[in-house]
């Protein structure tokens, strides 16, 4: 089963400084970090903050090819967490067909706010995330957690890199 998405901010890991993306559950309480690099974490900010760029960045060009070919992104999934990387498609539709395309998750969601496209998780992900973490550094990955749920609107700024 899906579970509808919303990036929720874009963040540094405090322990590792590294960007983090935040999803969360539309419908619920469910919070997923996503660990990104700082180029894909760039590609999102930029969206996020609605800087144009004077030539297309490579998520700009990927709409622009999917506009010229008359294709349309219905929706970006998280579907799978496999040895701490995680996995998306992107489900294109073209000409009536359904074509679904493998996708980095940063890549999938820097598309997903470019084309106004709904994000979805995997519940097996969300499952398998909470257990991962609950097996690795108990005390870290419960404070990260506890800290990553309580956070409130100014803390979730803008993105610095």
């Amino acid at each position: 089963m899906e579970v509808e998405m919303k990036i929720r901010g874009l963040m540094m890991d405090p322990v590792t400084n590294m960007p983090i993306v935040i999803l969360k559950d539309v419908g619920g309480d469910a919070v997923l970090p996503i660990w990104v690099g700082i180029y894909e974490a760039n590609a999102i900010a930029l969206e996020i903050e609605k800087v144009t760029t004077p030539r297309p960045m490579t998520h700009d060009l990927l709409k622009n090819l999917l506009t010229g070919l008359d294709a349309s992104v219905r929706k970006v999934v998280v579907n799978e967490l496999r040895d701490d990387t995680f996995f998306a498609i992107i489900w294109v539709e073209r000409d009536g067909q359904i074509i679904s395309i493998d996708s980095r998750p940063s890549d999938a969601l820097a598309l997903a706010l470019r084309v106004d496209c709904p994000i979805f998780v995997e519940d097996e992900v969300l499952k398998t995330s909470r257990i991962a973490s609950a097996v690795s550094d108990r005390v870290s990955q419960e404070e990260l957690r506890k800290w990553l749920e309580n956070l409130g609107d100014e803390d979730l700024g803008r993105y610095k890199m």
